[in-house]
């Protein structure tokens, strides 16, 4: 366990920034709670966003607290966390998160903390600081996830568009109005569910490493409330840069296909949630929304668009890990500018 133990001002100022980013996920990602279901006019931006904080907020009385567990021990040791760590992960991961949502690319909130993790710890121990059965299991998500909403997705399209062989285009659009209000809740719950723990981890490993937990690693309930708010507060502000990107950049959307995107995207997040997976759901819906576009025509996708969104992805882990080491060292050099004068 890190022998660096902080007084409670640090320690809260520390947590304030954990729900700080966990507001700011919520803001950068509410396009995927209701971007799909404000570009097809299902409802008015405000009610959506009030629509999807209220599933994001409700998400713990569904799901277990398995993402938090792998956030919390399985990206770096949690031996070897110590405040210093936790400061710089958030510091690395906030800023992408910013740098993002002031640029309107849909990046994933959750890789930028899982960078700033691998980051802060490289920067302290070396690369031994790196859980690496954890990190094998999030790369492989990072491409599995967006694909199996795709599939997914492309899947309802086709079987959509089977049974709905025989009915009138206007009455099929009626009625996908009505579908689109439950596949945009359970895609809003699934995000609280995934990305709310994420943040649950880092406040958890921070009290373990602070000695400040009884009875083993386990999140207190405080903690699951604190940082569902925060998500659900920040989905309530809503991104709207993003909002338009996802919901009419990457391709044009109508009630149908937006219902497919949404349960897609769903299905793929309910799943990886169970599993214990700390998955993107920026990139689970993308991959979705990408899917029913493909299924209508190849060029109904803005592959140009597309694109751009895949390179942010990928360089989305290396930026913020980079960030956060370099926020670590000068930490450490702050400490020991301190200690000697």
């Amino acid at each position: 366990m890190s022998s660096m133990i902080v007084g409670m001002p640090v320690l809260v100022f520390l947590i304030v920034t954990a729900l700080a980013f966990d507001f700011l996920n919520g803001l950068h990602d509410s396009a995927n709670s209701i971007a799909t279901i404000v570009s097809t006019r299902v409802l008015r931006p405000i009610t959506a966003v009030i629509w999807a904080a209220f599933f994001n907020f409700i998400a713990f009385t569904v799901f277990g607290l398995h993402v938090a567990a792998t956030m919390g021990n399985g990206v770096v040791h949690a031996s070897i966390v110590d405040p210093l760590v936790i400061f710089a992960a958030l510091a690395g991961a906030i800023f992408w998160n910013v740098l993002t949502w002031r640029l309107g690319i849909p990046s994933s909130s959750s890789h930028a903390l899982v960078g700033g993790l691998i980051g802060a710890g490289v920067a302290k121990v070396g690369p031994e600081a790196v859980v690496w059965g954890g990190l094998a299991k999030i790369g492989s998500a990072i491409i599995l996830s967006p694909v199996t909403g795709l599939l997914i997705a492309m899947a309802l399209v086709l079987g959509v568009s089977w049974l709905a062989f025989r009915s009138t285009p206007f009455a099929v659009d009626k009625r996908f109005r009505y579908l689109q209000l439950i596949s945009s809740a359970l895609l809003s719950l699934a995000h609280g569910g995934n990305d709310a723990q994420k943040t649950m981890g880092i406040i958890t490993v921070l009290l373990f490493s602070q000695r400040r937990l009884s009875g083993g690693f386990h999140v207190p309930m405080w903690v699951v409330l604190s940082c569902q708010a925060a998500m659900a507060l920040g989905t309530l502000c809503g991104g709207w840069r993003i909002v338009r990107t996802v919901g009419s950049r990457i391709t044009h959307l109508t009630p149908v296909q937006g219902f497919c995107a949404e349960t897609g995207g769903a299905a793929a997040l309910f799943g990886a949630t169970w599993l214990g997976i700390p998955v993107s759901t920026t990139h689970t819906v993308t991959g979705s929304v990408i899917g029913v576009g493909t299924a209508r025509r190849v060029s109904a996708v803005r592959w140009g668009v597309a694109r751009g969104i895949v390179v942010a992805w990928g360089i989305t882990v290396p930026a913020s890990a980079l960030v956060a080491a370099a926020c670590y060292w000068l930490g450490i050099l702050a400490m020991r500018l301190t200690s000697s004068s």
